[in-house]
C-alpha cells in the first residue's frame, strides 16, 4: 500500500470532518462571485438602506401630508443624496460592464440609476398627499431593491 493511501485512510478514520469534506462536490470553476463586499457595492447598499430609512420615516411620521414637504431642507438634501446614489449605481454598472460580466446585476444597476431620479421627481410632482404617499412607497421599494439585488447570492447563468 502506498504512503498516500495509508495517509488518506488514517485521516478518514481520525477526523469525520475530512470524510464529510471529501464527499462534497467540487466547486464549480465558473461559479459567480458576489460583489457585495467590494467597497463600491457595499457603499451602494449602505446608502440605499439609509435613504430607505429616511423615506420610511417620512411615511410613518405623516410628512407626506404637508403641502410644502418637497420644499423643505430635508427633502432637498435627500434629493442630492439620491442623485449621488444613482450615480454610484451607474458606476457599479460600468464596473461590471468593464469586467465583462453578463448578468442581471449589471442591467439592474443601470435601470435603478435611471429610475431613481424619476421616482424622486414623482414625489415632487405629486399633487396631493395620497399621490405623494404612493410616490414615496415606490421610492422606498426601489431603494430596498437597490440594496437587495447586490446582497442577494449570485446565481449561475441560466
Amino acid at each position: 500500500m502506498s504512503c498516500g493511501a495509508v495517509l488518506a485512510i488514517s485521516l478518514l478514520l481520525g477526523d469525520p470532518n475530512v470524510a464529510i469534506a471529501a464527499a462534497q462536490p467540487p466547486a464549480a470553476p465558473a461559479a459567480p462571485i458576489s460583489v457585495a463586499a467590494e467597497p463600491l457595492f457595499a457603499d451602494i447598499v449602505a446608502r440605499s438602506g439609509a435613504l430607505k430609512s429616511v423615506v420610511q420615516g417620512w411615511i410613518d411620521a405623516g410628512a407626506v401630508d404637508q403641502s410644502d414637504f418637497v420644499l423643505g431642507a430635508a427633502f432637498t438634501g435627500f434629493r442630492a443624496r439620491a442623485a449621488e446614489l444613482a450615480a454610484l449605481d451607474l458606476q457599479g454598472h460600468l464596473v461590471l460592464k468593464d469586467r465583462g460580466v453578463d448578468g442581471d446585476l449589471k442591467c439592474i444597476l443601470r435601470g435603478i440609476s435611471e429610475d431613481m431620479p424619476l421616482k424622486v421627481a414623482a414625489v415632487e410632482a405629486a399633487a396631493n398627499p395620497a399621490e405623494r404617499r404612493v410616490a414615496l412607497d415606490e421610492l422606498a421599494y426601489l431603494l430596498d431593491d437597490n440594496a437587495g439585488v447586490i446582497t442577494a447570492p449570485p446565481q449561475p447563468p441560466t
